[in-house]
């Protein structure tokens, strides 16, 4: 189960909403919802966490390229609207392997031999296209120094995450009426 909020900046303050993910499928799909949303293109925070796995934020700023922050890359790249960030911060090849015929492998072995290594990679999970994704946070971790959140607070986030970005960045009050 997801849940994204939308915090846009106006020149009265924050507005709030909840967002519905349901025609996303890419992070320009991601990156157009939040524009839509602006005020004068000014800040717009977009919030998505998948029960408290992991959380996202994107920050969309005019026509400037989106920042990105996954608090923990390797629990994200498992699910959908987390692939679209991981593979943006990552550099995930968008396109799927299957066509290409000579990344398969049908039977986990390399020329039919054994692959001996089942160990789990202990700083990362494989990914869907079989790229190593690291546990634990990616992206831009100055993403919300500006707004009144540290790096160091950002990282010790975990539950209720977003409460705590709202306080930060003034938008508590806002955020109620969402929720």
């Amino acid at each position: 189960m997801y849940f994204a909020a939308l915090l846009a900046r106006t020149q009265d303050g924050w507005q709030a909403s909840d967002t519905e993910l349901d025609d996303v499928e890419t992070l320009s799909d991601l990156t157009d919802l939040a524009r839509e949303a602006s005020v004068d293109e000014d800040t717009v925070l977009i919030y998505i966490e998948q029960e408290d796995a992991w959380f996202g934020v994107v920050r969309v700023e005019g026509e400037e390229d989106p920042r990105i922050y996954v608090s923990d890359a390797a629990a994200a790249a498992r699910s959908s609207y987390g692939e679209i960030l991981t593979n943006e911060l990552l550099g995930g090849d968008d396109d799927d392997p299957a066509d290409d015929l000579d990344t398969l492998d049908l039977d986990g072995t390399e020329d039919g031999e054994p692959d001996g290594d089942d160990e789990e990679e202990a700083d990362g999970e494989l990914g869907p296209g079989g790229e190593l994704v690291p546990a634990g946070p990616v992206g831009d971790r100055d993403i919300l120094m500006d707004l009144g959140l540290s790096e160091k607070e950002l990282l010790a986030l975990d539950t209720d995450a977003l409460l705590v970005i709202a306080d930060a960045v003034g938008a508590a009050d806002v955020l109620e009426t969402v929720r």
